[in-house]
């Protein structure tokens, strides 16, 4: 379909520690879960009220693996761009058709930038042309040269 876009933009928190497996071709991947929340004043009753959404996110580049590995933990807030992606899978005690949706950072316009603290860095997927240590020099007032509000 000429036209189309599967773009996904999350900032949220990890829930838990990052899960690094090993693929069958021998390349690591690495499996986040990440929440996003949000928080409103109910109407009637003053109370503050927040509702948290889960996601799974799948590291395919072998460079953020690495650095999710050595950097990210349980609590870390994170910003992600990636793609949407169901999968169909077979449960094995039940013979049952599964299906997964996931984020995945993989391939070019993916990235995973840390957030908070001073340690504040972005890291491309490899597939894009910059590299760790170029990027990893970029300050959040980079992003608001060419704002016109």
């Amino acid at each position: 379909m000429a036209g189309s876009l599967n773009k996904v933009l999350l900032i949220g928190r990890l829930g838990a520690d990052p899960e690094i497996k090993q693929m069958v071709n021998g390349k690591s991947v690495a499996r986040l879960s990440l929440a996003t929340s949000q928080s409103w004043k109910d109407k009637s009753t003053g109370e503050k009220k927040e509702k948290t959404e889960w996601h799974r996110i799948v590291v395919f580049n072998e460079g953020l693996v690495n650095v999710v590995q050595q950097y990210l933990k349980k609590g870390a807030q994170i910003y992600v761009e990636g793609q949407l992606s169901t999968r169909k899978w077979k449960d094995e005690k039940s013979g049952q058709d599964k299906y997964s949706t996931e984020i995945l950072i993989q391939g070019y316009n993916s990235s995973l930038t840390m957030l908070g603290g001073g340690n504040q860095s972005s890291i491309p997927s490899q597939d894009n042309k910059q590299t760790i240590e170029d990027t990893s020099q970029a300050t959040p007032n980079d992003l608001d040269d060419d704002i016109p509000f």
